[in-house]
């Protein structure tokens, strides 16, 4: 399966542990991920490179081209919120998962989109199953 991750890059990297090891999970797991590259500290040093107008075509066909899309939205970013909603008006599913104990957007928590799945996780082992679980019941 083809997913499509999404997280915070210029908005803050606090959780950043959390995002390589979702995207790790989902590695493992055997999906693609063509966003792997977010979840690496360097991201900042690789997407500086990259012209605007590119970033928004590449990640919109990638979208396009991915089975789901799973965001961590633990740090607040205009670009994750615009994924997310795009992949929805679109119908993929979407799940936005969070440290339990974050303040998130009330448009993510309080919608009810049927292809939008919003799930708090406590640790990093948490994180990782919180993922699996939303891919396992797409697969299922």
């Amino acid at each position: 399966m083809k997913i499509y991750f999404a997280c915070s890059i210029t908005g803050g990297r606090d959780d950043e542990a959390v995002y390589q090891a979702i995207v790790d999970a989902l590695l493992e797991d055997g999906h693609e991920v063509p966003t792997a590259h977010i979840a690496k500290p360097e991201v900042i040093s690789l997407e500086h490179v990259v012209e605007p107008e590119e970033v928004f075509t590449r990640d919109v066909d990638w979208i396009n081209n991915s089975n789901a899309l799973i965001a961590e939205v633990s740090t607040p970013s205009h670009g994750v919120g615009y994924e997310i909603a795009y992949a929805l008006s679109i119908s993929k599913p979407v799940l936005c998962c969070y440290k339990k104990g974050a303040k998130v957007s009330k448009m993510i928590t309080g919608n009810t989109h049927a292809q939008l799945t919003v799930r708090a996780y406590t640790d990093l082992d948490n994180a990782q199953s919180v993922a699996r679980n939303f891919i396992s019941q797409l697969t299922s």
